[in-house]
């Protein structure tokens, strides 16, 4: 049994057991791949997958239990790597951070800013996705901090902590009638086109579910995965935005105006997560805790690794 192994059975259930793709991204012939699991399961005497003919189409129970054991060998033999380079002086690394449109175009701008001028050394990468993206790359070991919203919360791999808490707003023209309301309601905003997040990203739930309380259909006209995208057909008068509140400036924004909303989506709180056992290096938690204060090193370490 060796690493290789391990690796080629990890790959292959992220794969979807296509062992063309599986080769590809491991650097290695199909036939290699095939010899690779053919020789493991004789070393081990059970059956990893269950194969159709001499296609691979899915893990037996023995495989499901292995691929656990398989997932925690691999993460350790990259955490023993983090933790050499994190004793042995070398202050260089890189930090991969996943997290949404909102949080990487109006939230971190200022912490990232202030991070890399204090830490030059770190080579930072920045995914964007949905907050489902943001899980599968933290359970893949692709990023080390995901940023998102409630979502992280809810998966058992994951441990989460609350970063900051936001609200909706309502982002319209400056001419709208909305605008002349002391008092908007639900009621007053299904009364026109409705732009908004995709049912994927930053608090939708929360705006359908106040919308199904109040017994009222809105007209979602247009759904998109970031504000800057809404307030673009907000502006050329397709509907009014439901947004992020923090994705308004009164700079940017000068042809609009926000209403806000938290009377009427309540409250949302963005979460950082990390996979738990994952080891961090030391400006991992410098960058956490430049997002949210309270979340120092000492605060985070017994609970990621619990």
């Amino acid at each position: 049994m060796n690493f290789q192994q391990l690796r080629i059975v990890r790959e292959t259930v992220r794969q979807n057991f296509n062992l063309t793709e599986t080769g590809k991204v491991l650097f290695t012939s199909q036939s290699g791949i095939s010899k690779g699991l053919k020789e493991l399961e004789d070393e081990l005497g059970v059956e990893i997958f269950s194969r159709f003919g001499k296609r691979l189409v899915g893990l037996t129970e023995a495989g499901s239990d292995l691929l656990k054991v398989v997932d925690r060998i691999l993460l350790d033999a990259e955490n023993i790597k983090r933790v050499a380079l994190q004793f042995s002086g070398h202050k260089r690394g890189n930090l991969t951070v996943a997290t949404t449109h909102t949080q990487a175009r109006y939230v971190l701008p200022d912490v990232i800013k202030c991070f890399m001028l204090d830490v030059p050394e770190v080579h930072l990468f920045l995914h964007q996705g949905s907050p489902k993206e943001i899980a599968e790359l933290l359970l893949s070991g692709d990023a080390d901090i995901g940023i998102a919203t409630e979502t992280l919360a809810q998966i058992p791999d994951l441990i989460s902590f609350p970063c900051y808490e936001w609200e909706h707003g309502v982002i319209v023209p400056n001419d709208h009638p909305l605008l002349a309301l002391d008092n908007v309601t639900l009621e007053d905003l299904s009364k026109f086109p409705v732009i908004t997040y995709h049912p994927s990203f930053t608090g939708r739930s929360h705006v359908d579910h106040a919308f199904r309380k109040a017994n009222l259909e809105p007209d979602i006209v247009i759904t998109a995965m970031d504000a800057d995208v809404i307030k673009t057909y907000v502006g050329l008068g397709l509907g009014i935005g439901v947004v992020s509140s923090l994705a308004f400036s009164t700079e940017r924004d000068v042809s609009l105006a926000l209403i806000p909303a938290g009377h009427l989506f309540g409250s949302n709180f963005a979460r950082i997560a990390v996979r738990r056992g994952h080891y961090l290096r030391g400006f991992a938690y410098d960058f956490i805790e430049r997002l949210a204060p309270d979340l120092t090193e000492s605060a985070l370490r017994s609970k990621i690794y619990a």
